[in-house]
């Protein structure tokens, strides 16, 4: 009877202890958790915006890079990445489109690194930037799949790069 006694009373405290806890996180989670966790959430996803655009940049400075030097990309040798590649599309005015990627790239990045230190303009331009890359890169993959029956493999990691920005800042909150 009086080990019965003792495992309830130790059971009770426990009982009444993790009841405290309980009753404490539900209390203050509604008023204390959400006005940190949507700044905080802000600040991780502009990081996930930076960190993203800096793959983008990798692609199109790669792809910068070869079209300025002429040679030609490691495409494992598909014939789909040459045409594309080397299509009239590939410039304009003489640049090559993955020149006009890698400046996109770079301010998407900026932006976003300025956005997450609190630059209330940086967010707008951020958006803008992502919404041009958007509609730039439908355009881009219409000429691939309609005009050129030609995809480039590296095109379609770039216009994944931008379709997962372009969700990530509409993820943003307000």
């Amino acid at each position: 009877n009086d080990q019965t006694r003792r495992a309830s009373a130790t059971r009770g405290n426990i009982d009444s202890s993790f009841k405290l806890r309980i009753g404490f996180v539900l209390r203050y989670w509604c008023f204390v958790i959400p006005m940190m966790t949507v700044s905080r959430f802000r600040n991780i996803l502009y990081i996930l915006v930076a960190i993203v655009s800096l793959a983008g940049l990798a692609v199109a400075g790669y792809l910068t890079v070869q079209a300025l030097t002429g040679e030609t990309a490691a495409c494992g040798g598909s014939p789909d990445c040459f045409r594309v590649l080397g299509s009239s599309y590939a410039k304009v005015a003489g640049i090559p489109v993955a020149a006009f990627g890698l400046l996109a790239y770079f301010s998407v990045f900026s932006f976003a690194t300025f956005a997450a230190f609190g630059y209330a303009r940086a967010r707008l331009f951020l958006t803008l930037t992502v919404g041009a890359m958007f509609l730039a890169t439908l355009w881009l993959l219409y000429v691939q799949a309609f005009l050129l029956h030609a995809f480039c493999r590296f095109c379609l990691f770039s216009a994944a790069i931008v379709f997962l920005l372009g969700g990530l800042v509409i993820a943003l909150p307000p």
